[in-house]
């Protein structure tokens, strides 16, 4: 699935993010930027371990954060690594949203054009599917509706149920969104 938002194409993808080439890829990051398992461990696994190595140095960065390394050996030349919320630790959907606004500006900083996101914190961090993607996929829209290098922003997500998800709610956004301008 794909709308426009000002100059750039949102796009949903079913799919593995560590394939994508584009220009940056988004990280599932935890607060010490220890690539351990999921989107994170698929990154470390297939970038190798230059891209811990620069997490290491960096040293972390707090809940709603995002900092940027190469990519290694990925097909994307950057990564930025977002770090999400874990369920139950207060203020999530705040932090996600910041996690979100944090990786679009790092993006920006770099003047990258390309973008992929994975649907940050559902994962181990347990954070609900559809919360996640009304809070990522607005944050985003409303982001591209401004001046920005951006010209695509891709949703790319590995499971089908997550896919299914976050179309349904891109369609919804979309929706209200175009009826609100």
């Amino acid at each position: 699935m794909k709308v426009k938002v000002n100059n750039t194409d949102l796009v949903l993808l079913q799919g593995d993010i560590t394939e994508l080439e584009v220009d940056a890829i988004v990280n599932a990051a935890n607060k010490d930027l220890v690539l351990g398992s999921g989107v994170a461990g698929a990154i470390s696994k297939k970038g190798g371990p230059e891209i811990q190595k620069e997490c290491d140095q960096i040293g972390g960065t707090g809940v709603g954060g995002a900092v940027l390394t190469s990519a290694g050996q990925l097909k994307a030349q950057y990564i930025i690594h977002a770090v999400g919320p874990r369920l139950g630790e207060g203020s999530e959907d705040r932090k996600l949203s910041e996690a979100t606004m944090n990786s679009l500006m790092v993006a920006e900083s770099k003047q990258i054009r390309e973008l992929a996101f994975p649907a940050v914190s559902t994962g181990i961090f347990g954070f609900p599917v559809q919360r996640c993607a009304r809070i990522m996929l607005a944050v985003t829209q409303n982001y591209l509706m401004g001046k920005t290098y951006l010209r695509q922003v891709y949703f790319c997500l590995f499971d089908k149920y997550v896919f299914h998800v976050f179309e349904k709610e891109l369609k919804s956004l979309s929706s209200s969104f175009s009826r609100s301008f």
